[in-house]
């Protein structure tokens, strides 16, 4: 079976300008590949760069060196060298990102927010609506919050909100980002099971999952980010 998204060779440091030019090599031959239906959990200890190669898979950092090839559009997608455009274009398609924290435009209603990607990717407003409030019925928000805009929720709510919008569409690959950090246990079970569809649909599923109980649930395999003094 052919990987969704594969990193080749992938590398990332950052340079210090206001610390004399400050060298730090973060990322060193990261080979990574994810196949559709598969969960990978990324693996190492605090620093490692589980973070870093998160944002660098989904075009926030730019890399250093490798590639990171994306099935897009039936063919292979090298987001590195990728233009501003089409980076945009595959993550409104192919590539979806559920963060720690909710970044989102002040005053705009939380049904809004979630219906967004729905209707960026065609679909009817009146339906994306209604599976926006589904997926948030299901979260667990209450229908009080669906017309208020998420800045002065709790962080449990905002986190519930940005899975709703970041599980809604269905995309082909996903990234989730510690998606059950804020989150209680019942909400965790039905985070496990929205996981566990989207693995059964076919996405290909990248996380970083510190909860052990939501790591042995969903995860098929680990993948070992290495701190860059351990990699040499």
């Amino acid at each position: 079976m052919t990987p969704v998204l594969r990193t080749e060779g992938l590398g990332k440091a950052f340079t210090l300008h206001l610390q004399g030019g400050t060298h730090i090599p973060v990322l060193g031959g990261v080979d990574l590949a994810v196949h559709p239906g598969e969960c990978v959990a990324l693996w190492g200890p605090s620093g490692a760069g589980k973070s870093t190669l998160m944002r660098c898979l989904y075009g926030n950092y730019g890399t250093g060196t490798g590639r990171i090839i994306l099935r897009h559009r039936g063919a292979d997608l090298d987001l590195a060298t990728a233009d501003p455009r089409t980076v945009i274009e595959a993550r409104r398609e192919t590539l979806g990102y559920v963060s720690q924290f909710l970044r989102v435009i002040p005053r705009v209603a939380t049904r809004d927010i979630v219906a967004e990607p729905l209707i960026a990717r065609g679909m009817a407003r009146d339906e994306a609506l209604a599976r926006a409030t589904a997926l948030l019925h299901r979260l667990n928000l209450p229908e009080r919050l669906h017309a208020l805009p998420p800045a002065t929720f709790s962080g449990g709510e905002q986190q519930r909100v940005n899975l709703a919008r970041g599980f809604a569409p269905g995309y082909p690959v996903l990234l989730l980002d510690e998606p059950t950090a804020s989150l209680d246990a019942a909400n965790r079970a039905i985070v496990i099971a929205l996981i566990r569809e989207a693995k059964a649909a076919g996405a290909a599923i990248i996380g970083i999952v510190h909860d052990a109980e939501v790591r042995e649930a969903v995860a098929d395999r680990l993948f070992d980010v290495l701190p860059q003094q351990d990699a040499a």
